[in-house]
């Protein structure tokens, strides 16, 4: 496969240039760009493999998290401790995790969160740059997930995009605060990562990274563009609603999954269906997803977001609405409302009467049937 060409997108409010020096995607394939609504990074690298803001294929999906693995260093001293970044990499994380844990000597998989569950809190960390900058994990209530955890050697964290380095090493931080003493080394998983060695030049520990794709990228603001207004989502707290889905794929630790949402469902064969996932609440659905698309469905996976992004360039169309929490802050759906299917299900961890009605409305507007999938 020949090397990745460079890449240019010129926004209204400025130019981002990204310079590939190694990977094997043409980065076309991997993500298009679009506006954040957020003063901090007016720019957003928006993936077409994540399944989160434009619609995928599971299949798609699944091969990208296999593809990951299988560059991962060997992983036989244990435990292994896999974190997937909340909200954006939570499904991703989970992915990887999945095709790398029977490789992993004792392995466990959390997941950072923004939404308080009942259980011991770990440590706390900041995303500086997000629209939402706080996370927590939590310890596992089972005991040997929290042995695990706690005497973890190697830990793998996983994101969507490295562009500083930031935020691992802000995770990093708190965990060794947190008593996680036993670390020797970090692997730094990524879809694209143009972070160069920032990682590894400040992180206190050996770092081995895993990407698809790796490079350089260059911001030039246009000076004249106005300073975007964020919507008020930077909110890490419960809400009003109650979680009443299973907390059993990564905010209180995982070691396989139980894939056992919306087994009820059976599809037609070529019926075009979408399944959304609900902010963090991604895994479980995406596994639904597959489970119909290996059955002869025509499927594309989503996930509603928090993550504020202006419509144009990779936004070819949004849908805003309350959140499910009851938190009283935005959620968006992207890349839906200029589509059709003949179902849409959508998977939520809290009451289907926690959805609001105007996301319900908007959504049979793509297809004449829309189905709320809880675990109740």
């Amino acid at each position: 496969m020949s090397e990745c060409q460079p890449y240019s997108r010129t926004l209204s409010c400025g130019t981002l240039r990204v310079t590939p020096s190694s990977g094997m995607h043409n980065l076309e394939d991997l993500f298009d760009m679009a506006e954040r609504r957020n003063p901090k990074r007016a720019f957003l690298f928006v993936s077409k493999v994540l399944g989160r803001h434009i619609p995928v294929a599971p299949g798609i999906m699944r091969s990208v998290y296999r593809q990951l693995a299988e560059q991962f260093p060997t992983l036989d001293t244990g435990p292994v401790l896999f974190i997937g970044m909340a909200e954006t990499a939570v499904g991703l994380g989970a992915g990887v995790f999945d095709e790398a844990r029977h490789r992993a000597a004792e392995p466990v998989y959390l997941t950072s969160t923004r939404h308080p569950v009942p259980g011991e809190l770990l440590c706390e960390f900041k995303e500086n740059h997000s629209h939402a900058t706080d996370h927590l994990i939590y310890l596992p209530d089972d005991a040997e997930l929290r042995r695990r955890v706690v005497n973890a050697r190697t830990l793998v964290l996983i994101d969507d995009e490295a562009t500083t380095g930031n935020t691992f090493i802000n995770l990093l931080e708190a965990l060794q605060n947190a008593g996680l003493s036993q670390l020797t080394r970090v692997v730094a998983v990524t879809l694209t990562d143009w972070s160069g060695d920032a990682l590894a030049t400040r992180c206190t520990l050996p770092v081995e990274t895993v990407s698809l794709v790796q490079g350089d990228w260059h911001w030039e603001p246009n000076p004249d563009a106005p300073i975007p207004v964020m919507p008020a989502v930077n909110v890490t707290a419960t809400g009003s609603v109650p979680i009443t889905g299973r907390q059993s794929w990564g905010r209180l630790g995982m070691t396989m999954p139980r894939a056992d949402l919306g087994l009820q469902i059976a599809p037609h064969i070529g019926e075009k269906i979408l399944v959304l996932g609900t902010g963090e609440f991604v895994w479980e659905p995406f596994l639904l997803a597959e489970r119909l698309e290996k059955a002869g469905a025509d499927v594309k996976y989503s996930s509603t977001t928090r993550s504020p992004i202006a419509t144009g360039f990779a936004i070819q169309s949004a849908i805003a609405f309350a959140d499910n929490y009851g938190l009283g802050i935005p959620n968006y759906v992207y890349n839906v409302a200029h589509q059709q299917f003949d179902r849409i299900l959508l998977c939520s961890e809290t009451p289907a009467a926690s959805i609001d009605p105007a996301l319900l409305d908007a959504l049979r507007q793509v297809a004449p049937r829309v189905e709320v999938i809880t675990h109740d």
